[in-house]
């Protein structure tokens, strides 16, 4: 049956197709599981899979994802909440990175700055590096291992070596393992131990 007018144009509530002719109250479109509140609910909070996943298994854009959440009053997770259950990689070991640091570092650019390189020969510095193993007696301040003749050990800056004026300041500097080291500045010192902000 045709269902253009005599100008060949499409009749207004007719389908062309009749494979895309559907009942009143029925959608044209093949349902999509995320439309289901049940299923978003599984997946986004019981499989804890992020909207950018589900978008990505269900071929569609992640703003689909998150139009139906909000139309089902699924909460969305905030960003520490994203980030607590994110996978961020193997830590330690298991990561292919861990302990590439110096010239075996793909970031590697030839050596520290010419201004960390200057400072760390100066007068200054040499004074101050045997003060801060005395104090800390050649041991972490974290994990409060002594050294060994194996160990590698850092002189850590607490306010960042950015500060000028606390570059060589025996409060600010203390003695860290390369591990514990590591850890300071990496996500998982959540609280930021052993780092400040100045004061303004």
């Amino acid at each position: 049956m045709d269902k253009r007018d005599d100008k060949g144009r499409f009749i207004k509530g007719c389908h062309y197709n009749p494979d895309t002719e559907f009942k009143k109250g029925e959608h044209w479109r093949k349902p999509k599981p995320y439309w289901n509140k049940n299923w978003l609910y599984e997946e986004y909070i019981v499989k804890k899979k992020s909207a950018s996943e589900i978008a990505q298994e269900q071929g569609c854009k992640e703003n689909n994802i998150l139009y139906f959440l909000d139309k089902h009053n699924i909460k969305t997770r905030t960003i520490s909440e994203t980030r607590s259950i994110k996978h961020w990689g193997a830590v330690g070991p298991d990561n292919p990175m861990y302990g590439r640091t110096g010239e075996i570092s793909p970031n590697w650019k030839g050596g520290i700055t010419p201004e960390r390189q200057a400072f760390y020969s100066s007068k200054e510095w040499c004074e101050i590096v045997p003060k801060v193993w005395k104090r800390d007696k050649a041991t972490c301040q974290k994990c409060k291992h002594k050294k060994s003749d194996e160990d590698e050990f850092h002189i850590h800056h607490i306010v960042s070596f950015e500060i000028e004026e606390l570059r060589a300041v025996l409060s600010n500097l203390i003695l860290l393992c390369f591990d514990c080291h590591n850890w300071v500045h990496s996500r998982q010192n959540e609280e930021k131990q052993f780092l400040k902000e100045v004061e303004s």
